[in-house]
């Protein structure tokens, strides 16, 4: 009986294995990072909400230019890597592209505050109001990124982080393609 464990143990490992390798093989790489979305290539849903300055931000008062919609939390460690990104970016296209970023779960705007004050950025940063914001874009992990056309149409879902020459990328390469 015991010499018959052998061949069983090394086939239910064999299959183990090439079930990992398929797997691997077949998921997707970490650098693909744009994800489908049923967002994309229709309007962007409504976004509107308190920012930390007590100012009111309106996804639709910003029609006619790029918008990125980032949410992010100050808990969440690849939003905080992400983080100076957004800044870089903010600090090349302040006047050409509005960025703005949605506080996901972060239930203290103290704690908000204080990374920015920290980490820099001065766009607005929506911390109240938004409530179903994430529902509606359809946040499954943080971060996650929208990039909005001129025309108010979603044109790209970026999950994970993202960097600023990233950024510059995709609205070059959907600017050049309009």
């Amino acid at each position: 009986m015991k010499g018959r464990r052998a061949p069983v143990i090394a086939a239910i490992v064999g299959v183990a294995v090439l079930a990992l390798v398929a797997l691997f093989a077949f998921a997707p790489k970490g650098d693909e990072k744009a994800d489908s979305s049923p967002l994309v290539g229709n309007v962007a849903p409504a976004l509107s909400g308190t920012t930390l300055t007590g100012d009111e931000f309106d996804i639709d008062d910003h029609r006619g230019e790029w918008v990125v919609v980032n949410f992010f939390a100050t808990w969440c460690p690849p939003c905080v890597q992400e983080h100076p990104e957004l800044v870089e970016f903010a600090e090349r296209n302040g006047d050409s592209v509005q960025l703005v970023s949605v506080a996901f779960d972060d239930t203290e705007v103290d704690q908000v505050e204080e990374f920015f004050a920290q980490n820099g950025g001065d766009w607005p940063v929506i911390t109240a109001g938004a409530d179903g914001a994430s529902l509606d874009y359809g946040v499954k992990k943080l971060p996650e990124s929208f990039l909005v056309d001129p025309s108010g149409e979603v044109a790209v879902k970026i999950n994970g982080g993202v960097t600023a020459d990233q950024l510059d990328a995709l609205i070059a390469e959907r600017t050049e393609t309009s």
